[in-house]
């Protein structure tokens, strides 16, 4: 029989809060993060909008003489497992150390290393890169701070799957611990990609949204009058452990991790199939890994980007898993107010998901003013909603066709 696995913390720093709880709290009161950006100048961009985590402060984090050593995305990835440890109330004795496992994915990684040290070596040669160049900006180096920093000797790993990276993140750590290959992980996805090449990249694509003049109504999941996602920055990390191992230590229990699937789409680079066959599989994978039914399932996080193509189709895979249960089956992208993390995004979201299990209450989608026949479902539109939830879903899709979904369970004990 698997082992059963928990949630003990959630780390979340967002563009509606650095914290956990306070991201939470703004959330659930339907503040925007995006506003206009101030990470460069933006003068000749077409986008100039985006959700930028807001008060920052590394040094709360991480000592000064580190900093130059990690590139933002990093950063973000100590503070957010700060919190999680904080709250799990997780100490990593040296017993311990080897059971301990960190796994932490990002679509992009240090972007904003690269543009700098490129920006060095045109104006001044090789011998003006940094030598911490190559550290600050691979993505597994969110991952290796985290272990070193908190002493997880156990499985130590990264993954880079555009938006889903780190919701794969915390399933793959999730089926680490089922098998016994740890007893904890510390799991979850950071990024930090608001930038003038990630800026200028998606806008390129004509993938973001262009309502410069009203930045805390451009993030519209489900929205008729959607056209285009904010791209956002952050972390989300979750502490999972074996139930076993969280209940000898007296852990604070915030939710059950009971299932994961995953799946491919091999259709197109960047769009999901008119069938939305790749996250329809992905969410069956889920439910059955789980032993669980779509009828139990009370509560969907959505990846919803605010695209007119995901939002769609993602509605679309839900009606097809769903069936008649799909109409009834509360749904909010919390993406409409935290811009899209890319891989950062499940990680954030899984956290977020956990709370509304905690809390027994659901996140909204604000700016949904305009109902759209092809998204007509249950989106807990603009005002967050007291519920009764026992299983919730929580979905990420990538670039690639790559295609994550995650179920939680309360726990009851």
């Amino acid at each position: 029989m698997a082992r059963r696995v928990v949630v003990t913390g959630v780390g979340l720093v967002s563009a509606v809060g650095v914290g956990t709880e306070e991201t939470w709290r703004n959330l659930l009161a339907g503040q925007s993060g995006v506003g206009p950006i101030t990470h460069f100048d933006v003068t000749g961009f077409p986008v100039s909008i985006a959700a930028e985590v807001k008060g920052f402060d590394p040094l709360q984090f991480i000592e000064k003489k580190e900093l130059k050593k990690m590139g933002l995305f990093i950063q973000f990835a100590l503070a957010a497992t700060e919190f999680a440890m904080r709250q799990a109330r997780l100490n990593l004795a040296p017993e311990i150390a080897d059971r301990a496992g960190v796994y932490i994915g990002s679509g992009i990684g240090g972007f904003d290393v690269i543009e700098r040290e490129h920006t060095a070596l045109m104006q001044g040669g090789p011998r003006k890169i940094s030598p911490f160049f190559i550290p600050a900006a691979i993505v597994n180096l969110a991952s290796g701070f985290v272990s070193i920093r908190w002493g997880a000797k156990g499985p130590n790993s990264a993954t880079c799957t555009a938006c889903s990276s780190s919701a794969h993140a915390v399933g793959d750590s999730y089926r680490l611990i089922q098998r016994s290959d740890a007893e904890v992980m510390i799991c979850g996805g950071t990024e930090a990609a608001i930038t003038p090449m990630g800026v200028g990249g998606f806008a390129a694509m004509r993938a973001l949204s262009t309502r410069n003049d009203a930045p805390q109504k451009a993030s519209r999941p489900f929205d008729a009058e959607r056209d285009g996602f904010v791209v956002g920055e952050g972390a989300g990390i979750l502490i999972l452990e074996e139930l076993n191992f969280a209940l000898q230590r007296g852990a604070p229990i915030l939710a059950e991790i009971v299932g994961y699937g995953m799946s491919g789409d091999a259709f197109h680079i960047t769009q999901p199939s008119e069938d939305a066959d790749g996250a329809v599989r992905a969410m069956r994978h889920t439910l059955a890994s789980a032993g669980a039914t779509p009828d139990q399932v009370e509560y969907i996080n959505a990846h919803g980007t605010s695209t007119p193509y995901n939002d769609r189709l993602e509605t679309l895979a839900i009606k097809k898993v769903f069936g008649e249960a799909a109409k009834r089956v509360p749904v909010s992208s919390t993406k409409s107010m935290t811009g899209h993390l890319l891989g950062g995004a499940g990680g954030l979201e899984a956290g977020i998901t956990v709370l509304a299990l905690r809390d027994q209450i659901l996140p909204p989608t604000i700016n949904y003013e305009h109902p759209d026949p092809d998204c007509d479902l249950d989106y807990v539109p603009n005002q967050a909603r007291p519920a009764q939830v026992e299983y919730a879903l929580s979905n990420s899709f990538g670039f690639g066709g790559t295609n994550a979904a995650l179920l939680f369970k309360r726990y009851t004990g």
